[in-house]
């Protein structure tokens, strides 16, 4: 049976430390986790060994997991409405929330009709949230303008298992990873993205040493590092090397024939379309050496098991499902998919999206894998909700819903867990859409996110760990999520709000249809959306929370027991119980290069952060690896466009333009870009990287093509510099202090481990600024009078530190000095105060920068490793001598990349 609530716990127990089994809330390997906590407070986590997903092992951020989970005004406590006039909020009670936005909905509904409604949720939720989400919508209201952010994230993968095997149904396991002799990782970095699963397969690779790894990547990354063929595709030319690599199979004979004619159709139409794409053809659209496709195509067709793993690179793409489909080709023609170690598999890249697909809470999908445009479907769950009928007009997926909101289409948008104001494309046109809706509803648990800043009513949610539920992770494996803490405030679990806010609708729309959401308890809730699946290719209508606390996590489909893999017998499920190739050509990029915009960019994640940082960034831990944002170019295309490292430079697209540092990378290939995805307007000026992308999106899937768009690059030279350190809360100080970031032509405004925690503050503009205005920003630092000044207002230079127990807590080096940035963070670090102060303050500092964390599970900064390996130690002595690459192992590639770098050095 469930467990006693967490307040139940802190009543009987509140000196107790207890241990709560549950589910990481990060990517979508679904690491089980065990929660050490004590009366209201987290105080560690650890992975959880008898998890078949993780087997106790845990990355870098699911380690930090404590570190985040916050009582204070980090989250978003108690309910608050926004005055349409003054644009002030105010705090209101609960249930006048939940009056508020039921009259909302139906004040709209009766006058605009059920489409004026639209609901855009996260792939963070669980299983229960999207279930009770996706009945109001379409059961209640009558829409089908429900989507999530998975759209952003999974939906190409949706769309290419469903045209090509019948069903959005990943058919292999985590434990082909052990079993494959050839493993192609496509579009995927993951030793960042899914650490867990790349040291799984690092070990896997050392217990079988004739294993090959084929990485497809645009970028040399530290996953790619560990491949015996770097395959660096031209950003967009996945279909071209894929359609080369079949190209190849067919011509010299290594097709499985027995299967393509037993359990496929359309192989000829598509072996007609690839018979253009040989490998001297594709070699010029693809960027890679015809002799490389060759190389890559024998060993997947000759190779006794190729498994497959790939996420975004082939997902976030204007020809994304095409992508997905042509490497599903290369799996249906030689017959690599249904028997262990082999088979397409896309990692899910959030906790809970499967779960989200499962229960339908996307526009293009009902619950239990079923189609809403199939009026058959919509009347199966319609009875079984026990609603006469369910919305047949086509519902609007995510980017469409912001296009809907401009043109007064969708009226009321409510959004939950997600973060749209910095996550989404071409963010001018976001932020207008969500200025011009009639009504913005945000759930939310952190008060950091940007979307909260265009709320009408803002809802107080719990998050990970106060939170009961299931997830799915990407190797279809259903566990229980577990609460080990009380929410703090009001907040509620995102469940329990739609439950009160649906009756309240019900009650003013349709009071025959208030018993929809008379449940107890999630469990209640998982019940019905179980029995829902029932007879579907998921089916796992026989499970219940009581038979998964007995048998722990299990894969669907379920019956007695869980499935490992699928189409063992090569039937699927499609009309004929063949799997289908798709005859699809290659489209380029939605924008291509030209002179005005001559280089490629490309967005992905950072080891230590994820999505929008609204939780990450709360960890000292995780903000240590890479502080601040940058922009990322070859030495080459430096050189070509006259930029020093880590000068400041304009980032410019066709939609927008933003002032970063530039460093070289020589993982990247000539003309191609890079910057991490993290940074929002919250934490830089000119409205945060996703000014520059763009909206285009796949036909199929509707996935916008957030990898590729162009841009040019120029040297920016500001007139006038500035850098600021405060000690204290970052989260909160970020709050207070972002309104700088738009002063300036640059800035930024990130937290910092600095001192054992702060806010640090870049500025920069191309004209000295008014006195007046650094006025300001001196009384909103706290050092309009300090301990130690040196300025010279009329050429907007102020040196100011202000002291405390003989340590520094803010200072400002601002017009000149900056040199003494290393001086006063080794202060701040240290507690020693640098001497002659005034000496350091002018600039005469011979401190070198602080160093970078490369192992933040043990703490371990570049510095002791460098002076490590001109010791002589090799990889086996660092982790032993500095306990560095023993946590997750993460960092393992970048310590071997340094050795490589450093050994034989002198000191």
């Amino acid at each position: 049976m469930d467990a006693p609530s967490p307040l139940q716990f802190i009543r009987d127990m509140p000196d107790e430390i207890r241990v709560t089994r549950s589910i990481c809330c990060y990517c979508g390997t679904g690491c089980g986790v065990r929660v050490r906590s004590k009366g209201e407070q987290v105080i560690s986590v650890e992975g959880d060994p008898d998890h078949p997903s993780n087997m106790g092992r845990l990355c870098s951020k699911g380690s930090a997991l404590a570190e985040t989970v916050r009582r204070d005004t980090s989250r978003v406590l108690r309910a608050r409405v926004r005055d349409r006039v003054t644009g002030a909020y105010r705090e209101l009670a609960l249930s006048d929330a939940f009056d508020l936005a039921a009259e909302t909905i139906v004040d709209t509904v009766r006058e605009h009709g059920p489409d004026a409604m639209g609901f855009y949720l996260s792939g963070q939720l669980l299983t229960e949230d999207y279930a009770i989400f996706n009945k109001m919508a379409r059961a209640l209201i009558g829409t089908n303008n429900i989507d999530t952010n998975s759209r952003l994230c999974m939906s190409s993968a949706v769309a290419g298992y469903k045209m090509t095997l019948g069903a959005d149904a990943p058919p292999a396991s985590y434990e082909d990873i052990e079993l494959a002799d050839t493993v192609l990782i496509a579009g995927s970095n993951m030793a960042y993205a899914h650490p867990v699963l790349f040291q799984r397969l690092m070990r896997a690779r050392q217990a079988r040493p004739h294993m090959k790894i084929i990485v497809i990547d645009p970028r040399n990354t530290d996953t790619a590092q560990a491949a015996d063929l770097h395959l660096a595709v031209t950003p967009g030319g996945d279909v071209a090397l894929f359609h080369a690599m079949l190209n190849v199979m067919v011509w010299e004979g290594l097709l499985d024939q027995d299967y393509i004619a037993q359990s496929t159709d359309g192989f000829a139409a598509l072996k007609e379309r690839i018979r253009e794409f040989t490998p001297a053809a594709a070699q010029d659209v693809c960027g890679i050496a015809a002799d490389d496709i060759v190389t890559a195509a024998r060993w997947f067709a000759q190779s006794p098991a190729t498994l497959s793993l790939y996420t975004m690179g082939l997902n976030q793409s204007s020809s994304g499902t095409a992508k997905n489909m042509a490497l599903i080709h290369l799996h249906l023609a030689t017959g690599q998919l249904g028997r262990p170690g082999s088979g397409p598999f896309s990692l899910t890249g959030q906790p809970n999206a499967m779960g989200g697909r499962e229960a339908g809470a996307m526009a293009t999908l009902l619950p239990g894998h079923r189609d809403p445009a199939s009026a058959v479907h919509r009347n199966e769950v319609a009875a079984l909700w026990g609603v006469d009928c369910l919305p047949d007009a086509p519902g609007v997926p995510a980017i469409a819903m912001f296009d809907a909101l401009l043109d007064k289409r969708i009226r009321v948008l409510w959004i939950a867990a997600t973060n749209p104001a910095q996550s989404l494309p071409d963010q001018n046109r976001v932020r207008k859409a969500l200025q011009q809706a009639d009504f913005v509803i945000v759930q939310e648990a952190f008060a950091d996110a940007e979307t909260l800043a265009f709320a009408d009513l803002i809802l107080p949610a719990a998050t990970w760990p106060e939170k009961s539920g299931t997830m799915t992770n990407s190797e279809r494996r259903i566990s229980r999520v577990r609460a080990a803490v009380p929410a703090p405030g009001e907040a509620l679990s995102d469940w329990k709000i739609v439950q009160q806010v649906a009756r309240r609708v019900a009650q003013k729309w349709a009071p025959h249809k208030a018993a929809l959401f008379e449940y107890q308890a999630e469990a209640d809730i998982f019940a019905e959306h179980a029995r829902l699946t029932a007879g579907r290719d998921l089916d796992y209508s026989t499970l219940d929370y009581p038979l998964l606390e007995k048998t722990g996590p299990v894969q669907w489909p379920y019956r007695n027991e869980g499935t490992v893999r699928l189409y063992s017998e090569g039937r699927f499920p499609t009309g004929n119980g063949r799997a289908h190739f798709i005859d699809v050509g290659f489209n380029a990029p939605a924008e291509t290069i030209s002179a005005h915009f001559p280089l490629r960019l490309t967005t992905g994640r950072l080891r230590d952060h994820w999505h929008t940082m609204t939780r990450t960034g709360l960890s000292a831990t995780l903000i240590r690896h890479v502080e601040e944002p940058a922009i990322y170019l070859h030495p080459s295309d430096m050189a070509r466009y006259r930029l020093a490292d880590q000068a400041l430079t304009r980032v410019k697209s066709r939609r927008g333009q933003i002032v970063l540092p530039v460093q070289a990378d020589d993982s990247l290939t000539p003309g191609c870009a890079f910057l991490p995805m993290h940074w929002g307007s919250r934490a830089m000026g000119g409205g945060g990287i996703n000014v520059l992308t763009h909206g285009a999106t796949d036909p199929y899937s509707f996935q916008p093509e957030l990898k590729h768009c162009v841009i040019a690059v120029n040297a920016f030279r500001p007139q006038w510099e500035a850098v600021a350190w405060i000690r204290g809360d970052a989260a909160a100080l970020q709050r207070t202090l972002s309104g700088w970031l738009d002063e300036f032509d640059y800035a930024v405004a990130v937290p910092v481990a600095t001192g054992g925690g702060g806010l640090r503050l870049r500025f920069a503009a191309s004209t000295t600024p008014a006195s007046a205005q650094l006025e300001r920003l001196l009384i909103q630092l706290g050092i309009a009078d300090t301990d130690v000044s040196f300025d010279d207002p009329a050429r907007g230079i102020y040196r100011r530190v202000r002291c405390q127990d003989a340590g520094v807590t803010v200072y400002l080096l601002a017009g000149a000095g900056l040199g003494a940035e290393a001086a006063l963070n080794h202060w701040a670090d240290t507690g020693v105060r640098p001497e002659p102060l005034l000496a350091v303050l002018m600039g005469k500092s011979t401190l070198t920068p602080r160093t970078r964390t490369v192992c933040a599970c043990n703490n371990v900064t570049d510095q002791a490793i460098i002076d490590g390996i001109r010791r002589g130690l090799d990889l086996p002595a660092l982790k032993q001598t500095l306990n560095c690459g023993t946590g997750c192992g993460s960092c393992v590639v970048q310590i071997n990349r340094m050795i490589s770098q450093y050994a034989g050095t002198e000191a």
